[in-house]
């Protein structure tokens, strides 16, 4: 029982640290390359054409999870185009997305 209570522990130490590594000024710029024609995803930016939440809506939502939504990311809807986006610039469009919630 012990062995699983550190193993669960560890696994949220380790993904915590992985979150924190990532590179929010490069998931800006994934953002406006790949998703300012549906997204709004700064303040300054003006409405796009798609039906797409603003980021900022997204961040704010009380289920918002950085682990969920990069891996969304990584297997995208229908509606989205294929990025084919790494695990580290998927943890970087979360990392920026997350910071819009202040």
């Amino acid at each position: 029982m012990k062995i699983c209570a550190m193993l669960v522990l560890l696994a949220t130490s380790v993904g915590s640290i992985a979150a924190d590594a990532a590179d929010a000024n490069h998931g800006q710029t994934l953002a406006r390359r790949w998703c300012a024609t549906c997204h709004v995803v700064a303040a300054n930016q003006q409405r796009p054409m798609g039906e797409a939440p603003p980021f900022a809506s997204i961040a704010k939502r009380a289920d918002f999870d950085p682990i969920r939504l990069t891996n969304f990311l990584l297997d995208p809807h229908p509606k989205m185009p294929n990025m084919s986006l790494t695990r580290t610039e998927a943890g970087d469009l979360v990392a920026y997305i997350a910071t819009l919630a202040r």
